[in-house]
């Protein structure tokens, strides 16, 4: 965070009682974590940071997160805007099967945004870079009408997954959790309160989600492709399809045993399908891959196949497939 002030003709307005100076040392006080990580040879503190290039490829990501469109200020503490805003973008690195380096984090900050809030965010994102051992370097403060946290999040694969690996004859594997976000934002949205243990789980994926960024180091070696499930499992998986030029199959059956106790405890409460959540539900940012049977690791569950053809299907156990739309899509 340099403390490059905007240029003269492009006046902004400054969040009362908290200058840009003092912000950034609240944050740089908080965030500078990376003169110990051993690919960070200079953070916080300068024009720019220095890092030191590993003998590998490197993997770059930015994923932004906005006030009432990715989330709403009632909904999540401010430790959890900070968290979930930085695991969004280092679950990138997951899916390609990249450990990360270093990150930089720009906000934008609406007028009145105070230092109290300030700080609570900068620790939710201090614990969220601590957990993916992922240390902030750098980044930018201005002000807006709206809140606005922008994660730009470096890694490094010696082989990088893609989505474009896939192919017939491979298994399509899950890693991790599917639908307990979308049922904790259902739960939010109807300003229902958990009634049970499954029902608080949802809502907690959802406030906190965890990149699987060790299981996806996992999958290199192993997979042909992989996509992190931001989306929806029918919508990213259709990325995939897309992308490697084949079908994607989802057995129906298979499906259905993935399914956690939380998930079909929130879905009672809901009325919904637990597989319609499981679905179409993003934000859990599980890992969906495609690779050969026998090389499939020990973290992944078999979810389908992968076949000649085109688009995503759901196959039930009497054979008949019917073709899934695709998931969620934000609008620009």
């Amino acid at each position: 965070m340099s403390g490059r002030r905007d240029l003269p003709h492009a006046p902004k307005r400054r969040p009362r009682g908290l200058g840009e100076r003092r912000a950034i040392e609240l944050l740089a006080g908080l965030l500078d974590t990376g003169r110990a990580a051993p690919g960070v040879a200079l953070g916080i503190g300068d024009d720019a940071a220095i890092l030191r290039r590993p003998p590998a490829k490197l993997v770059w990501t930015t994923d932004v997160a906005v006030e009432n469109v990715h989330f709403r200020r009632g909904w999540l503490a401010w430790e959890d805007v900070g968290y979930r805003a930085f695991q969004a973008a280092v679950s990138d690195l997951a899916a390609m099967g990249a450990r990360p380096l270093a990150a930089l984090s720009s906000l934008v900050l609406p007028k009145g945004f105070g230092a109290a809030a300030l700080a609570a965010l900068g620790r939710g994102q201090a614990e969220a870079a601590a957990r993916s051992r992922c240390p902030v370097v750098g980044g930018n403060i201005s002000s807006g009408g709206e809140l606005s946290i922008t994660t730009s999040a470096l890694g490094h694969a010696r082989r990088p997954l893609c989505r474009s690996g896939a192919r017939p004859g491979d298994e399509l594997w899950l890693v991790g959790e599917v639908g307990l976000a979308r049922a904790g934002l259902l739960l939010l949205e109807r300003d229902a309160r958990p009634k049970g243990a499954g029902a608080r789980a949802c809502v907690q994926a959802w406030r906190r989600p965890s990149a699987l960024l060790r299981p996806g180091a996992a999958l290199v070696g192993r997979a042909h492709a992989a996509i992190d499930v931001s989306d929806g499992l029918a919508g990213d998986a259709a990325q995939v399809a897309a992308a490697s030029g084949c079908r994607l199959v989802i057995e129906a059956a298979a499906l259905d045993r993935l399914l956690s106790p939380a998930l079909l405890a929130a879905a009672r409460e809901l009325g919904q399908p637990a597989r319609r959540l499981a679905l179409q539900g993003g934000e859990d940012y599980a890992l969906l891959a495609a690779g050969p049977p026998q090389r499939r690791p020990k973290s992944a569950r078999r979810l389908g196949r992968v076949e000649a053809g085109s688009g995503v299907v759901l196959e039930a156990e009497s054979g008949r497939a019917v073709r899934l739309a695709p998931g969620f899509e934000h609008r620009v």
